[in-house]
């Protein structure tokens, strides 16, 4: 079949990929979709777990209000009815067995609604809360004033300038860096910190509510995503991995060649796949450019996910933090999920971010350091019997938030004139999340769109 202006191979089936792919089929464009892995999803996937009929996600991976660009794309595809909103934000934090206090937003507008939280937060004294909204606000007047000295700085930096005491940084500026960031605060960019808050925290009221997806990840978006691209004429193939491109004598992508000896040409290509799978496919000559070059200086950090079954249920919260251990936050998958396996009445999901120090331990020795910190901290839990544990470790699951390699990220157009670039690790200005997937794949499609003339 002659390749035509408005044919594009997309590579990499997770939501950049996908999200690119959709925008573009919608447009009209004839899109293959090719996933190396036996299932679409990329690094935000879900499987069932046969032992106890429960869907499993890989990591647990929560949206919120200010994801425009992902719930655009979940609208595109039919799939936002899949999600459930909790309008008021409300995180339960523990700081220890019997000492909680809750984050919950006021019925005030945003950004105002957020004060009312942080006043009331119960792990500050009055003081230290003041000192908190004072040191928010000046954090926002840095983001608009002084974004540069704010991208040289590290999160830890950031407090210092905002005069934030110890108390403040573990209770609540630390939990959020880490969560949204996936790394050390000593290491983690101050800007993305301030560009997550200024979006999640003080902006429109909506934007800070908790979404959860009512099914697995998988069943969230790549179905209904694959769907899209079908009936637009498309294709999605998974276990088709590219080995490499052939050129084109004026130095455009001709082809992507696959490993089973196939050949798929196409007008134009996206990339959405992670830093060091785009270098393989790259002839070691693309390395002489800068911008292909700053990719290879792209660190990564990575995160360990442990879930576990209980012989009951400990808690009634659908999110809890903990303050002060290894494992810094719980999901209560029986308040989240709307099916659910009857086999174990109580399934938690638990998450260490930015770790580094424990990515390497045996999986016994990681499920053993969660029921630890669980145990510890809530004490419904302490008699409760472990029926079965699965740890899910993503060595390169971010790329990491340091200043540096913030700016290594490169842009969604490339020096190869019809080559694009997608993921979450693409320069969107927001940390390697679902969002800056979701937003990079619509930037790859508007810009190949634009490109194309569409």
């Amino acid at each position: 079949m002659a390749v035509e202006a408005k044919d594009v191979v997309v590579i990499g089936g997770g939501f950049a990929g996908l999200s690119a792919g959709a925008a573009l089929a919608e447009q009209g464009f004839r899109v293959a979709v090719l996933e190396s892995k036996p299932a679409l999803g990329g690094r935000a996937y879900s499987f069932a777990d046969d032992d106890t009929g429960d869907f499993v996600d890989n990591g647990q991976h929560v949206l919120m209000g200010c994801y425009h660009e992902t719930l655009r794309f979940l609208d595109r595809i039919g799939a936002r009815d899949r999600l459930i909103f909790h309008r008021d934000l409300e995180i339960e934090m523990l700081d220890g067995p019997g000492r909680r206090a809750s984050l919950r937003t006021s019925r005030l507008p945003g950004p105002f609604h957020m004060s009312g939280a942080l006043l009331r937060y119960g792990h500050l004294t009055a003081g230290e809360r003041v000192r908190l909204i004072a040191g928010g606000m000046r954090m926002m007047a840095l983001r608009r004033r002084d974004r540069d000295g704010l991208a040289r700085m590290s999160v830890a930096e950031l407090m210092d300038t905002l005069g934030q005491g110890e108390r403040a940084r573990q209770c609540f500026w630390y939990p959020l860096a880490i969560a949204t960031l996936n790394d050390d605060p000593e290491l983690s960019s101050a800007a993305l910190l301030a560009e997550v808050l200024k979006r999640a925290f003080f902006s429109r009221r909506a934007d800070s509510a908790f979404v959860y997806s009512r099914v697995g990840l998988s069943d969230l978006y790549c179905g209904a995503a694959g769907k899209l691209i079908d009936r637009s004429g498309g294709v999605v193939a998974t276990r088709s991995i590219a080995d490499g491109f052939d050129f084109d004598e004026s130095g455009r992508i001709a082809a992507v060649r696959l490993r089973d000896g196939g050949r798929l040409g196409a007008a134009n290509f996206i990339v959405a796949v992670p830093p060091r799978n785009l270098l393989k496919l790259l002839p070691e000559t693309a390395m002489a450019d800068p911008f292909f070059s700053r990719v290879c200086a792209l660190q990564s950090s990575p995160i360990v996910c442990v879930h576990l079954w209980l012989d009951r249920e400990v808690t009634d919260s659908a999110f809890v933090g903990f303050i002060g251990t290894p494992t810094q936050w719980l999901f209560n998958k029986r308040r989240i999920f709307e099916r659910h396996g009857e086999r174990a009445p109580g399934y938690l999901s638990f998450v260490i971010s930015g770790a580094r120090k424990f990515v390497d331990r045996a999986n016994d020795e990681l499920a053993e350091v969660v029921v630890k910190d669980l145990r510890a901290m809530i004490p419904a839990a302490r008699d409760a019997r472990v029926l079965k544990a699965i740890v899910i470790k993503e060595k390169q699951a971010t790329i990491a938030p340091d200043p540096l390699s913030d700016r290594s990220r490169p842009a969604a157009i490339t020096p190869i004139g019809n080559l694009f670039l997608a993921g979450d690790w693409i320069q969107t200005g927001l940390p390697a999340t679902i969002e800056s997937a979701v937003a990079s794949g619509h930037a790859a499609a508007a810009a190949l769109a634009a490109r194309v003339g569409a």
